[in-house]
């Protein structure tokens, strides 16, 4: 069993690299299905999601060689149409596989998946689209079998939601539709235009990613490339929020800060000073935070996946705040666990009303998930006294080298292995 000791108290100074996007590295390696040959993606982050990704194309077929940061697939051998159940259990991104293997097999047999619980993140979207272009679906015992006999169909699909996995799925199977796909209501998030401009580089045409309508163009077929991932924004918010937490000076680089305008402006708001230093940001924090609302919208707003590490920051701020989750109802797991560590919050509806403490106290706590793992992490960091985070498993899923890296900046934080938990238990008799 791995946990975190954390030791609170101690300011951040420093710099701090940022890995690459989980969020764009993830459907970016889906959409290497659909290249004829190798594909060299570089800037993929270490993370555990990355590594299923990773099992589950080599499940497909795909031949996957990796070295550091730099990911090399050949895709010519995919001709798999079922993912396997233990793998597309480990998260959801793992049904970004289902439009790719639509696209160049024409068939898809995956189970539903898994993935934080935070909340109802149904596939409906995603479905509807695959139907609008013309495939037939059926599910049985939580598995849904795809096929588009004569290949898919370009359409106009609508989006009830701006949904970000629906957008990349339906992107990437109507790079190889027959015709033009136009949908509307698109998700604009920057991980959606890395996708785009991604397979736009191995030949795709697709144009508007960014905006709320996306036109493609289908083609014949696409060519292996070379491309890198964008810089992860929400793992440069979370440094971010950790500097206005603990107080101190940091640098963050390989960061892009138009993908951060909403996060800038709410941390400058509770007085924190922030400065463009052009390909990296300064974060200067050096007293108690002040109050503030926040809602989490679809991009450009304030993401969601920031929500619970701003709950951290506002728990010790100065006054009533109001954080507001718009996105996945059941984001307030972190909530319970913060209390313990003497916050003040109190859920009502799908608002949770932050009185703000002077500051928290450490305590032994558990992950619920993965962004609610990082907020207990930036509470562990401010704390006083000593804080155990068990269940950290969720950490790297989503964060590399997050204990590291924060221990460069100069928190007291460690990652310990307990053996003697491992040991069998003997049974009584």
């Amino acid at each position: 069993m791995e946990r975190l000791i954390i030791r609170g108290g101690n300011k951040l100074r420093g710099m701090v690299m940022i890995s690459g996007a989980k969020n764009a590295a993830l459907p970016i390696l889906a959409g290497s299905i659909l290249a004829g040959d190798e594909v060299v993606i570089t800037s993929v982050p270490d993370l555990d999601d990355v590594k299923s990704m990773l099992e589950l194309l080599q499940a497909l077929g795909a031949k996957v060689k990796r070295s550091g940061s730099k990911v090399v697939i050949n895709p010519a051998k995919v001709e798999k149409d079922e993912a396997p159940y233990n793998l597309i259990r480990k998260m959801r991104a793992s049904f970004l596989v289902a439009g790719p293997l639509l696209a160049k097999l024409n068939s898809v047999r995956i189970p539903l998946p898994g993935g934080c619980a935070i909340g109802s993140r149904p596939v409906d979207l995603h479905l509807k689209g695959f139907l609008a272009m013309g495939a037939t679906i059926t599910q049985e015992s939580g598995v849904i079998q795809m096929d588009a006999l004569g290949g898919l169909r370009g359409a106009r699909i609508y989006l009830d939601v701006p949904s970000v996995g629906a957008t990349e799925n339906l992107l990437m199977a109507a790079s190889l539709a027959m015709g033009e796909t136009v949908i509307e209501n698109a998700a604009r998030e920057p991980e959606v235009v890395d996708l785009a401009n991604f397979l736009n580089n191995m030949g795709a045409k697709i144009r508007g990613a960014g905006t709320s309508v996306i036109k493609i163009d289908g083609v014949s077929g696409l060519s292996g490339i070379s491309y890198p991932v964008i810089p992860d924004r929400i793992e440069a918010g979370t440094y971010m929020i950790a500097c206005a937490v603990a107080g101190g000076d940091i640098t963050l680089q390989n960061v892009v800060p138009e993908h951060l305008t909403a996060v800038i402006a709410k941390l400058t708001e509770v007085g924190v000073t922030i400065e463009d230093l052009g390909g990296g940001l300064r974060v200067l924090s050096d007293k108690r935070p002040y109050c503030t609302d926040v809602t989490t919208t679809p991009y450009p707003g304030f993401p969601t996946d920031l929500q619970p590490q701003m709950m951290t920051l506002l728990s010790i701020a100065s006054g009533t705040s109001v954080i507001t989750e718009t996105i996945f109802e059941g984001r307030f797991m972190h909530v319970a666990e913060l209390n313990r560590m003497g916050a003040d919050l109190r859920i009502e509806n799908r608002s949770v009303i932050i009185e703000g403490v002077r500051r928290l106290s450490g305590a032994h706590v558990r992950m619920p998930d993965l962004r609610a793992g990082a907020a207990l992490v930036l509470a562990g960091i401010a704390a006083n006294g000593e804080t155990e985070i068990q269940d950290i498993y969720h950490l790297d899923r989503g964060y590399e080298a997050m204990d590291r890296k924060l221990a460069g900046l100069g928190a007291d934080i460690a990652r310990v292995y307990d053996e003697a938990q491992q040991e069998p238990i003997a049974q009584v008799l």
